[in-house]
Parts: structure tokens; sequence; C-alpha cells
């Protein structure tokens, strides 16, 4: 295995992972704050489920995000 590239290969993945997740995290919680289905001063409860079906992972992180 080439740890170079698999490691610049890796953090463009993740890289990829976090812009577009907080892009529809924040769209989404205006939207919803738009429809009046939340008011804006909550704690959302997220999770991000990662799996790599070929190495048999599957990584779960649940975090709690504050609106205000």
């Amino acid at each position: 295995m080439n740890e170079d590239l698999f490691n610049t290969s890796l953090r463009k993945f993740l890289k990829q992972v976090g812009v577009t997740s907080q892009r529809e995290i924040e769209k989404a919680v205006r939207d919803a704050i738009a429809a009046g289905k939340i008011k804006g001063h909550e704690k959302l409860r997220a999770k991000m489920v990662l799996t790599i079906d070929s190495v048999g992972l599957s990584h779960e992180v649940g975090e709690e995000i504050e609106l205000g």
C-alpha cells in the first residue's frame, strides 16, 4: 500500500464529507425554521454513520448540535 497516496485520498474524502455535510445541515436547519418545524434555539441530535463494506467498517458518531 502506498501510504502517501492513501493518506492524501483519505484526507480528500474527509474534507468532501465535512464540507458537504455542513452545507446540508445548514440548509436543512434553515428550511425547518422557515417551515415552523423548529424554533431555532433547540439542540438537535445528529448522527453520522461511516461505512466501508469491503473492509467491514461501520463507525457511528453522535453529537448534539446547539442552535442557540
